[in-house]
C-alpha cells in the first residue's frame, strides 16, 4: 500500500527505463544514507544520469521490484561537484556533448559551467577545440533542454501533474512556455485533461485580472465547449452569460458583469471563434465550427433532396427475385421503402425493433446490385458495422473507414473534391450520427450517389452534438418511411413486445421462466446492486449458460450513485475478477481480464467512443496495458489510458449502436434526473436474447411518464427547410 508523501534528494545513478512518448521513466537515485539506490518511477520530464534532483512522491512495495517511489514531482538541482557536472553534461543531456567534451567544458569553466551556459554562453570559446558551429548547436540544445525543464517546473508549481505537464509539452512543443505565459487559457481549451481551474490558476499567477477580456472570453469558450460536449449545437446568449459568470466566480445579475460578458461574446464573434444568430428576438450562440457544420450540412441535404434522380430500372423485378431466392415475404412498408430508394437521392427509413430494418437493407443491397451499382454499407461504430456485415452477408465498415479518415491531419480524404466511388451508400444506426460526422458524410458523397439512412429515431440522440436523424425527418423535406409492422417471429419475443409497450408509455410485462424478459422488483439501491451482481455472476450464467463478461452487459442511467456505473463496476469486478496485479492510473485501476470501454475517438489506434474490449496484458513498469478489441489487440500507453474505464457496467448513452446477448438494467428513483421513456426504450432494445429489468415500480412509472428527457438544441431542421424553400 502507498505510504504518506516522502521527499528525497540525490544524484541519478542510472536511467533504467524511459518512454519518450509517454514520459514514463524509471530512475535509480543515489541518496545519502541509503545503502542501495532508490527506484523512482512515474511520468516525468527527461532526467539525465548525474543529475542532482529532488523528488517527491509515495513509497510503495512492488511485488516484483520491491521498494519504489511513485513520483509526483521532480525538481532538478544544480550539480555541486566537478565530477557531478561532468557526468551530468556528458550523459546525453545535450546533443553532441559526450563524456570527453563534457570533461573539457568543465575543466575550462569549473563550477560555473551551468551558469555560463545559461547567462554567458560566449565564454564557451574558452573551451579548447570547440568550433563556432558546434558551440552554437550546443547552446541551442542546452536552451531547449532548459526550456522544457522550466516549463515542467512552472506547470507543477501551478497544480499540473507530471503526466499532465508532459501532455501539455507534447501538444505545444517548443512554443509551450510562450503559450503558457501569454495565453494560459489555451491549455483548458486545447489540451485534454486540463480543466479551466488549472488554467485560471496559472493566469492568476501571471497577473491576469479576474475581469480581463482574455479571462472572460476564455470562460465563455469553455462554457460553449461544455455545452457542445453535452450534445447541444447552440445555446441562448443569456444562458451562456449566466453559466460563464458562474464558472468565473462573478455575479451574474451584476450590470457591469453582464455588460462585460456581452462585450466578450461580441469579441469572440468578431474574432471568428463564435457565431451569434439573432432572429425572432432570440440570440443563439454557436462555436464557429458547429455553426459552419450545421449550415453546410443543411444546405447539402436540401440540395440532394431537391435533385432529380433517374429512377432505378427493374427495381420491381429485382425485389421479387430477392423474395424468391431468400424465401422472404416483404411487408408493404418494406416494398414502399425499396420503391422510394429506387427513385430518391436521399431516403430515411426508421422504425423500432422487430419491424424488419435488417431485412430491408438486405433487399436494398440485392436490388441495387442487380443494377450493377456499387453499394457501400456503413455504420457509425465498429460493432454496428460488424453486425450489419453479418446480417447482410455484405462487407460493411465504419464511417471513418468509409470516408478514409487521416489521423495525422484529422481530416477525411473523401470529400467534395474526392468523393466516394459508390452508386448508393446505406448507413445503419443513423440515430448515432452527430452533426460533425453527418457533415463529413454528406461532403464525401458524389452528386449522383444515393444515400439511405436507416435507424430508430426513438432512441436516445447521438453521443456527439446534434440530433441529425430526428432533424432530417422533422424538416419534412426528405422522403421518410416509418416501418411499424412487427413481424410474427419478432412478436414472439417479449423484448420486442416490451420495447413497443415502453415506446407507447405502457409498463413492460414480466415473462414466464422460459421467456426472454424479466422484471425484478427492487427499491433499495444497495439491495438492487447486490441483486445485479448475483444475476450477472451466478443466476443468469447458471440458468441460461451466458458468459458473465463476454455476454452480459449492465446498462445504468447514470455514472454516479449506489446503482451507477462506477459503483457497479467496482462490485462486479470484485466478484468476477478479484485478484491479480493492478495497474494504478490516477483514481482508476485495471487488471488482466478486466472488461473496459473507450471513452473517446482515438484515431491513432483506430478505436472509438463506446468500443469495448478485455485487458489482455499489463506493463506495470511502463504504466501501459494491452486491450483486445474484438479481433485486434491495441497497446495503450499511460496517456491513452485516460480514455479507458471499466465496462462491466456502463451508461445507456455509451451503449448506443451496440447489441449484447444479455442486458441487465437497474431503474431506481436515485436515477430520477435521467429517467425517461426513450432512455428505457434504448436500454431495452440493446438486449438481443435476454433483458432483466431490476426496477423500483415508482422509478418505472416516472420513466414512462417522461417521453423525452434529453432534448437537443439544434436548428438543422429549420435550416434544411429554409434552404429547400430557396432552391424551389
Amino acid at each position: 500500500m502507498p505510504t504518506a508523501e516522502s521527499t528525497f534528494e540525490g544524484v541519478v545513478d542510472r536511467v533504467a527505463f524511459e518512454n519518450p512518448e509517454t514520459g514514463f521513466r524509471v530512475l535509480r537515485l543515489g541518496v545519502r544514507g541509503r545503502a542501495e539506490p532508490l527506484s523512482v518511477v512515474g511520468a516525468m520530464p527527461p532526467v539525465q544520469e548525474g543529475a542532482h534532483i529532488r523528488v517527491r512522491g509515495r513509497l510503495e512495495i512492488d511485488r516484483t521490484h520491491g521498494e519504489q517511489l511513485r513520483v509526483e514531482s521532480v525538481l532538478e538541482l544544480v550539480p555541486d561537484t566537478l565530477v557531478g557536472l561532468e557526468r551530468y553534461l556528458g550523459s546525453g543531456l545535450v546533443k553532441g556533448v559526450g563524456p570527453k567534451l563534457a570533461h573539457r567544458i568543465v575543466e575550462a569553466l569549473g563550477l560555473e559551467t551551468l551558469r555560463v551556459l545559461d547567462e554567458t554562453p560566449e565564454r564557451l570559446r574558452e573551451v579548447a577545440g570547440l568550433g563556432d558551429k558546434r558551440r552554437e548547436a550546443l547552446v541551442t540544445a542546452w536552451r531547449e533542454q532548459r526550456a522544457l525543464r522550466d516549463v515542467m517546473v512552472f506547470l507543477q508549481a501551478h497544480g499540473a501533474s507530471l503526466a499532465l505537464g508532459m501532455r501539455i509539452v507534447r501538444r505545444f512543443g517548443a512554443a509551450t512556455m510562450g503559450i503558457v505565459s501569454s495565453e494560459p487559457y489555451r491549455l483548458a481549451l486545447q489540451v485534454r485533461g486540463v480543466g479551466f481551474k488549472t488554467a485560471d490558476r496559472i493566469a492568476e499567477s501571471l497577473g491576469i485580472a479576474r475581469d480581463s477580456p482574455q479571462r472572460l472570453q476564455a470562460g465563455i469558450m469553455h462554457v460553449i465547449q461544455d455545452v457542445t460536449a453535452a450534445g447541444h449545437v447552440w445555446t441562448e446568449v443569456s444562458q451562456v452569460v449566466e453559466l460563464s459568470a458562474r464558472l468565473l466566480g462573478l455575479t451574474a445579475d451584476d450590470d457591469i458583469v453582464q455588460t462585460s460578458l456581452c462585450h466578450a461574446v461580441e469579441a469572440l464573434a468578431s474574432a471568428g471563434l463564435a457565431v451569434v444568430c439573432r432572429d425572432d428576438g432570440n440570440e443563439r450562440m454557436y462555436a464557429a465550427s458547429m455553426y459552419e457544420a450545421e449550415v453546410r450540412l443543411a444546405r447539402r441535404i436540401a440540395e440532394i433532396g431537391s435533385r432529380p434522380m433517374q429512377p432505378l430500372g427493374g427495381a420491381g423485378g429485382a425485389m421479387l427475385e430477392f423474395e424468391r431466392e431468400t424465401g422472404t415475404v416483404l411487408a408493404s412498408e418494406q416494398r414502399e421503402a425499396i420503391a422510394q430508394s429506387a427513385q430518391s437521392s436521399l431516403l430515411v427509413v426508421t422504425g423500432g425493433p422487430g419491424v424488419g430494418k435488417t431485412t430491408l437493407v438486405r433487399a436494398i443491397v440485392a436490388v441495387f446490385s442487380k443494377s450493377k451499382l456499387i453499394v457501400r454499407l456503413s455504420a457509425p461504430t465498429g460493432r454496428a458495422a460488424k453486425r450489419m456485415s453479418e446480417a447482410t452477408q455484405t462487407s460493411a465498415g465504419t464511417l471513418h473507414r468509409l470516408l478514409e479518415f487521416d489521423p495525422r491531419t484529422a481530416t477525411f480524404k473523401r470529400n467534395r473534391g474526392n468523393p466516394l466511388d459508390a452508386g448508393v451508400v446505406v448507413v445503419d444506426e443513423a440515430s448515432m450520427l452527430d452533426l460533425m460526422m453527418a457533415d463529413a458524410l454528406l461532403d464525401g458523397i458524389a452528386p449522383d450517389t444515393r444515400l439511405i439512412l436507416v435507424g430508430d429515431v426513438d432512441q436516445l440522440p447521438s453521443v456527439g452534438p446534434g440530433a441529425v436523424l430526428r432533424d432530417v425527418i422533422l424538416s419534412g423535406r426528405v422522403p421518410c418511411v416509418r416501418l411499424k409492422q412487427v413481424f410474427r417471429q419478432a412478436a414472439q419475443s417479449l423484448i420486442v413486445t416490451n420495447a413497443h409497450r415502453i415506446h407507447g408509455g405502457q409498463a413492460p410485462v414480466s415473462s414466464t421462466a422460459e421467456s426472454d424478459f424479466f422484471v425484478v422488483d427492487r427499491r433499495d439501491p444497495e439491495r438492487a446492486k447486490s441483486t445485479i451482481v448475483n444475476l450477472v455472476v451466478s443466476r443468469i450464467p447458471h440458468k441460461f449458460g451466458f458468459d458473465p463478461v463476454r455476454d452480459i452487459q449492465v446498462l445504468t442511467p447514470m455514472n454516479r450513485g449506489p446503482a451507477g456505473a462506477i459503483a457497479l463496476n467496482e462490485a462486479l469486478r470484485a466478484a468476477l475478477n478479484p485478484s491479480g496485479p493492478l495497474l494504478e492510473h490516477g483514481s482508476r485501476s485495471f487488471r488482466m481480464g478486466d472488461k473496459v470501454m473507450q471513452l473517446r475517438n482515438d484515431y491513432e489506434h483506430g478505436i472509438f467512443n463506446g468500443d469495448t474490449g478485455v485487458v489482455s496484458a499489463l506493463d506495470l513498469e511502463d504504466g501501459a496495458m494491452t486491450v483486445r478489441f474484438d479481433e485486434r489487440e491495441v497497446t495503450l500507453q499511460s496517456a491513452d489510458i485516460d480514455d479507458v474505464v471499466l465496462a462491466y457496467a456502463c451508461t445507456v448513452h455509451k451503449a448506443q449502436g451496440s447489441e449484447f446477448p444479455v442486458v441487465v438494467i437497474p431503474l431506481l428513483t436515485t436515477h430520477f434526473v435521467m429517467l425517461s421513456r426513450n432512455l428505457l426504450y434504448t436500454a431495452v432494445t440493446r438486449g438481443k436474447r435476454l433483458v432483466v429489468l431490476v426496477s423500483d415500480p415508482k422509478a418505472l412509472e416516472l420513466a414512462l411518464r417522461e417521453p423525452l428527457r434529453e432534448e437537443r438544441r439544434s436548428a438543422l431542421a429549420t435550416r434544411i427547410a429554409a434552404f429547400a424553400n430557396s432552391i424551389h
